[in-house]
């Protein structure tokens, strides 16, 4: 790889062209050009690449099978919405060496530890600004790459750590000094401050001291000496230190910048919560248009949408399915310039990747416009490619009561669709009552710019293929008649689909009934039809009155998915979420516009000391330009909760700025709340740039003095940028 090799990057049936690619020294950079391109190249990180996949594993080198031979086509995947790469090589050897070389490398990444990812960070810098490749750098070259940094420091200082680090007196550092420079640089004084607080020699913390570190102030009341003893294993650099049972400012500082340390508690990232309870009591993990890349009007559609969205631990896709001039249903935004792509190959690629990141059940929300002939084809088409996976009866036979919990329909895939008669074996061929969501819109809820026209709806005959309907069990799509409808006659495997104006207007006038409604049946919200442009409204609405599939555009980033991915990475990124025990209580008397009517209503107060940040990305590639960054915390819960408070500005600082500013709030509804810590870069005659956010639910917060890991707009980690804060949590009086 380090030698080079030429390959086709692969962008359409109609453009192929050679690159000359090749891994650069950090063996973490990978090189490209083309051979006309003269000084002109391109590089990317192997951190930002997810997985190689082999063969004509993507829809363009699929399309392109018949001129390139599967063993010379591989796709690199990279995190977040960045799109594929997709290449061939000249022959099956350096296919492979690229396959695995890539392979390995990502391992590497992703294996290492905080202070090798740190070292790796700074060494990547020093390859970047090293423009002459002599691996030395003058004060100078060092004064440039600080500014690249978003380092905005005293000419004075900067020279004389520079003249610390430089052992040899040559005027320039190489790679390893830099590091030392760099480390000597970073040395946090608010850290040395609070190791200072808890060390009785100022040099170490013994292991009492950690403990009573531990204790008062992280609050880890249950995990005392052996835990202590765990830390100083894990993250003391030094053996002699390590020896005495004792932790240096380093190893704390490590520490404190570790998962250990992290505002995240480490024990509910892995799966913990009860799964054996009826669907209907979780929060599912869920899409909207998942076929989608782009816009409503003109995107794409493509399987590596489903794809991104599985990974994610998405566990409601949806399928909006028309009739293919050629027989083969297809799968697109009707009545708009979305491009088309095959239902059976959408069902082939829910199979292949819908259990990689969960093995909990899936629903494929079935949007179905298609003439009978096409319906009975999606049928064959889900039965066959699906097999056993497909559950199309009810687990014990009988007609349930109450809907299966994930626990008992692991690795199942359900189908939520229009249904003739019930599991009651009723048989009434017409579909009277049934209406889909677009259909809904038409029907005085909100236009969709992509609605048919009424004449052609009227001539559509409302028929179902008999063999689709028989593949629908828990998940009946059903017209919403009111609560109190609902509370009569349904049954608990019917469920409705509501507009987001719907569903807010319900969860206002209605509140305790929608929490009640949601803890029997599954619900389903979904984005206005005048979002053209994929955007996203906020599920915080949806959630507190207990809607279950709450679904999203995953294409689009920003607040809402934050919110989402927030929610959801808790628990073992399964993608169902445990409700509170008061929205599973089918007797609730739980009023999200009321929260202190509840009976065990328990309010908090959440104090954020945001001390300081670290390693702030650039917003302004812009050669002379640094930040100025400020933070906001931000609430999401139950009305009364909504909440935002920010620091001020700090002029010129991505690097270390210190804020030392403390945030208050009260939450009312603790189990409901989400907090959200936003970095911006504050511009006064603009708006401010987005530089990094970090969103999780309040009941996971870890109080004490914690890192904040930093996540960029498409919710991928950016490291080493952090912010250091102090929370404590308390019972508000």
């Amino acid at each position: 790889m380090m030698a080079g090799s030429t390959l086709r990057k692969v962008k359409s049936r109609s453009w192929k062209k050679q690159r000359h690619f090749r891994l650069l020294e950090d063996g973490l950079t990978i090189w490209y050009k083309s051979k006309w391109a003269g000084k002109g190249h391109s590089t990317f990180s192997v951190t930002e690449v997810e997985a190689v996949r082999e063969g004509h594993q993507s829809e363009i080198l699929l399309s392109t099978a018949e001129e390139f031979p599967a063993d010379l086509c591989f796709t690199l995947v990279f995190h977040g919405r960045q799109g594929n790469l997709d290449l061939v090589a000249e022959s099956l050897e350096e296919a492979q060496a690229w396959i695995q070389g890539v392979r390995k490398l990502i391992h590497k990444a992703e294996t290492m530890d905080e202070q090798e990812r740190l070292d790796q960070w700074v060494r990547d810098w020093f390859q970047k600004a090293d423009k002459n490749k002599d691996g030395k750098m003058n004060f100078k070259e060092v004064k440039k790459l600080l500014k690249m940094m978003n380092v905005e420091m005293n000419e004075e200082h900067a020279y004389h750590l520079f003249k610390m680090a430089d052992k040899s007196q040559s005027d320039s550092l190489e790679i390893e000094q830099f590091v030392h420079f760099y480390k000597i640089l970073t040395q946090r004084n608010e850290v040395w401050k609070v190791f200072q607080d808890y060390s009785g020699d100022g040099e170490k913390l013994m292991l009492d001291e950690l403990e009573n570190f531990l204790r008062t102030e992280q609050q880890e009341e249950e995990q005392s000496t052996q835990h202590a003893k765990q830390l100083i294993e894990s993250y003391e650099p030094s053996e002699t230190v390590k020896k005495q049972g004792a932790m240096s400012l380093e190893g704390f500082q490590m520490y404190l910048c570790s998962q250990d340390g992290s505002i995240f508690k480490p024990g509910l990232l892995e799966l913990y919560q009860d799964m054996s309870q009826p669907l209907s009591h979780y929060f599912i993990s869920s899409s909207h248009n998942t076929y989608l890349l782009e816009d409503q009007l003109r995107g794409q559609s493509s399987l590596e949408a489903y794809i991104q969205a599985l990974k994610r631990g998405c566990r409601c896709v949806e399928v909006d399915c028309w009739d293919g001039s050629d027989g083969e249903p297809v799968v697109y935004h009707g009545h708009t310039l979305t491009s088309k792509i095959l239902f059976k190959d959408v069902i082939s690629t829910i199979k292949e990747y819908g259990f990689r990141a969960s093995d909990f059940p899936i629903i494929v929300s079935l949007e179905n416009h298609c003439g009978l002939e096409q319906q009975t084809l999606m049928a064959q088409h889900l039965t066959q490619i699906l097999g056993d996976l497909l559950q199309t009866s009810t687990l014990d036979g009988q007609v349930p009561q109450q809907l299966p919990s994930p626990q008992e329909l692991k690795g199942k895939i359900l189908l939520k669709a229009k249904k003739i008669g019930g599991l009651e074996k009723c048989v009434d061929e017409t579909l009277t009552d049934e209406v889909s969501d677009e259909e809904e819109m038409a029907n005085g809820d909100e236009e969709s710019p992509t609605e048919e026209p009424q004449a052609e709806k009227k001539n559509k005959k409302s028929k179902l293929s008999r063999e689709l309907s028989d593949l629908v069990v828990y998940c009946k799509s059903v017209h919403f008649h009111g609560f109190e409808h609902a509370h009569c006659h349904a049954k608990c495997y019917e469920m409705s689909s509501f507009s987001e104006s719907k569903a807010k207007k319900l969860g206002k006038e209605a509140g305790t009934e929608f929490v009640q409604y949601n803890t029997r049946q599954l619900s389903r919200t979904y984005p206005s039809g005048l979002r053209t442009d994929s955007s996203n409204y906020n599920p915080q609405d949806m959630w507190n009155v207990g809607c279950q599939i709450v679904a999203l555009n995953f294409q689009t980033a920003g607040l809402e998915m934050d919110l989402n991915d927030g929610l959801f990475k808790q628990n073992g990124g399964c993608g169902y979420i445990l409700k509170p025990d008061f929205m599973r209580d089918g007797n609730t008397q739980f009023c999200p516009e009321k929260p202190e009517e509840r009976r065990d209503y328990k309010p908090r107060r959440l104090s954020i000391q945001v001390i300081s940040g670290q390693q702030l990305p650039k917003v302004n590639q812009k050669e002379g330009s640094i930040v100025d960054p400020l933070v906001r915390v931000e609430i999401y819960g139950v009305p009364q909760d909504q909440a935002k408070e920010e620091t001020s500005h700090i002029n010129n600082n991505g690097f270390n700025p210190v804020w030392n500013a403390t945030l208050n709030f009260v939450i009312h509804t603790p189990e409901l709340a989400l907090v959200r810590f936003v970095v911006e870069d504050y511009d006064k005659a603009s708006r401010n740039d987005f530089i990094g956010q970090f969103t999780l639910p309040f009941t996971c917060i870890q109080p004490g003095y914690r890192h904040i890991h930093l996540l960029s707009k498409d919710g991928m980690a950016i490291p080493p940028s952090s912010l250091f804060v102090n929370i404590s949590i308390s019972d508000y009086e």
